[in-house]
């Protein structure tokens, strides 16, 4: 990590390994229900903790990324909803420009106004590409945004924002159906998008199961983030890890 994150994430693509990412809300943990998430993390080898949300209205954020220090050494990344949701406690932040979307805020306005406080923070700053597709149902993100996702069958518009993205100079992209997605994104999405860029491809929402969150690493996802499932259901972080670690690397 002494690299810095995005390099890690870099050499893990080049070398076919796969990533796990918990997602963790501030709004919906405290340190009891923390503790118990962390120790299932380490014992899974998860390999990050995404640390967000699209609205974040308690004063958890420093006090939960604080525990995730003093407990492990996985890394921290925050997955910011707004320019209020920077901490100093973390160790890198995904500055999300909301490339599938219209909304001039969210591509660049948000970011002039944040660029301050997030230079002086002292974080590895990732420049995100960040895509929401449609996930079969209304996410807090698409509200919040107000934006259309990308259609779900629509993969020459993914494709093509991607391509956008990485040549517009974005060091990821995050494909993402939003928390509580009824439908995942589809494996030939993608793959396809997976094909037509170099940046890692991070992917999210909707992913329910162990079986999904392989598949979609085997269509091309470099890194599978999982919020929503785990949270109703702490224990699956064990059998979604090790699915995504089964993934072969390339020889």
């Amino acid at each position: 990590m002494s690299k810095g994150i995005y390099h890690s994430l870099s050499d893990r693509k080049r070398t076919g390994k796969k990533s796990f990412a918990v997602l963790i809300d501030p709004d919906k943990v405290h340190d009891q229900s923390m503790e118990q998430l962390i120790q299932l993390s380490v014992s899974a080898k998860v390999d990050y903790f995404l640390v967000g949300g699209s609205l974040v209205i308690s004063n958890y954020l420093d006090n939960c990324l604080q525990l995730i220090k003093r407990s492990c050494d996985i890394p921290t990344i925050l997955f910011p909803g707004s320019p209020s949701q920077v901490s100093k406690y973390a160790d890198a932040l995904l500055y999300l420009s909301l490339i599938s979307g219209r909304n001039a805020e969210l591509l660049i306005g948000q970011h002039v106004v944040s660029a301050p406080m997030v230079k002086k923070s002292g974080l590895e700053i990732m420049s995100t590409g960040y895509m929401v597709v449609d996930g079969g149902a209304p996410t807090t993100v698409s509200y919040i945004s107000n934006a259309s996702p990308l259609p779900a069958d629509k993969n020459e518009i993914a494709v093509c924002t991607a391509m956008a993205g990485e040549m517009l100079g974005m060091k990821l992209i995050y494909m993402d159906a939003g928390s509580g997605a009824k439908i995942a994104i589809s494996e030939s999405m993608i793959e396809k998008v997976a094909q037509s860029i170099s940046v890692p491809l991070i992917v999210g929402g909707g992913i329910v199961d162990p079986e999904k969150a392989y598949l979609n690493c085997k269509a091309g996802a470099d890194v599978v983030v999982v919020g929503n499932a785990i949270e109703k259901d702490s224990s699956l972080i064990k059998e979604m890890a090790a699915a995504v670690h089964s993934v072969p690397a390339l020889v």
